[in-house]
């Protein structure tokens, strides 16, 4: 490594020096930092000792594995603390964003299309950019995820092999969250499945989950305790565990009509919602109001979203996937009621209560809608941008 850096050395010193910047783009740097490299170190003294005394100089350094990126780069209290001038954290595409994709690409896909391609793949450009123009959503996963050799056939194991080390507990953290997809469960819950005490081996893996953007956490109200909750966050990793692994060998055309599938939609769907909040309440326009949001339960009831405003409302979000528009009976008036009354009463509110739904197509208007609803809000809104 030091001889690479020399050569490096040499190389710019060869170069005519002017104002103009020179940019060292190092790619997948954590590839490079393996164990008996001694990459870190020797590239901290590259930069302390002769990036610093040049000002034409920009380096850049890129990598996928996000932890190793926050732990030994921004995190760093050795060679390189303060030394950063930027970060930039590449997410994956919004809806919005994905929407705007395939139009580029000239492969315009109506919104519920989308979304179920969204809830499978997320919005990982490379999964993305597989589909092929004029395929359905059944069609483009089961020739990406089901068919012989299909391309992300073992997509979810060789990523974790490149990014996490083989003896830490990454791969199992995911195993169980995948048992809860909807729920999701607390820290003393996963570490229970896994049978082991928590240490800083288990803290670390956890916590590069969730800095790499594989795990959520959140806040739920069971009754008036808060509870954090971890759940995954990934869409194709919650797809692969819960779909690939267990059919492996089938055909998607075979899974997709089963109830477990339509089950999972609603789930997919309301991870969707939690992760944009943000657009949820710009279309209920209180966007600029601050507020609390969390899920809520207690033994009698389960509230898939609260907005919690300072301006003394609180909006009760039930969330709904549905391939047609929605539409509320009595009974199902009746559970609604059932879910104001238990939040008025457990959390002792003195706020207005307004129920609202987040629907794929929309709530149809009659008089049991009429009589409880506040807002009907579609699937439309998560397309918006922020």
């Amino acid at each position: 490594m030091d001889r690479s850096i020399l050569f490096v050395k040499n190389y710019l010193n060869g170069i005519k020096k002017t104002k103009r910047k020179k940019v060292i783009f190092i790619d997948e740097f954590p590839w490079m930092d393996t164990q008996r490299s001694g990459f870190l170190p020797v590239f901290e003294n590259f930069w302390n000792d002769y990036c610093t005394t040049r000002n034409d100089l920009i380096v850049i350094i890129c990598g996928s594995a996000a932890s190793y990126m926050v732990r030994k780069i921004i995190q760093n209290k050795k060679g390189l603390s303060k030394r950063i001038t930027k970060t930039i954290k590449l997410n994956p595409f919004s809806l919005s964003e994905t929407k705007e994709f395939f139009k580029y690409k000239k492969n315009p896909i109506e919104k519920m299309e989308l979304l179920k391609i969204y809830m499978a793949f997320g919005g990982i450009a490379e999964y993305l950019e597989n589909i092929k123009k004029g395929e359905s959503s059944v069609m483009a996963i089961n020739r990406m995820c089901f068919e012989e050799n299909a391309y992300l056939e073992n997509e979810f194991e060789e990523v974790f092999k490149s990014l996490f080390e083989e003896n830490s507990y990454h791969h199992k953290i995911m195993l169980v969250l995948a048992k809860k997809p909807k729920k999701g469960i607390s820290r003393d819950q996963i570490l229970k499945e896994l049978n082991i005490s928590s240490g800083g081996r288990f803290s670390d893996s956890l916590n590069d989950l969730l800095y790499s953007g594989f795990v959520l956490s959140y806040v739920t109200h069971n009754g008036n305790k808060k509870v954090k909750l971890y759940r995954i966050y990934d869409e194709f990793c919650l797809f692969y565990l819960q779909f690939m692994t267990k059919f492996k060998g089938s055909s998607w055309i075979n899974i997709y009509p089963k109830q477990e599938y339509i089950s999972w939609c609603g789930n997919a769907f309301e991870s969707i919602c939690l992760k944009n909040v943000s657009l949820i309440k710009k279309a209920l326009k209180c966007n600029q109001i601050l507020s609390n949001d969390y899920v809520w339960h207690n033994e009698n009831a389960q509230i898939d979203l609260v907005i919690d405003r300072n301006d003394n409302i609180v909006n009760l979000f039930e969330i709904k996937f549905h391939n047609v528009e929605f539409s509320i009976d009595q009974n199902y008036l009746q559970k609604l009621r059932k879910k104001e009354q238990e939040f008025k009463e457990t959390s002792k509110t003195k706020k207005s209560i307004n129920t609202a739904m987040l629907t794929t197509w929309g709530v149809k208007e009659n008089k049991y809608s009429q009589a409880i609803l506040s807002y009907n809000i579609t699937m439309d809104c998560l397309f918006d941008k922020e």
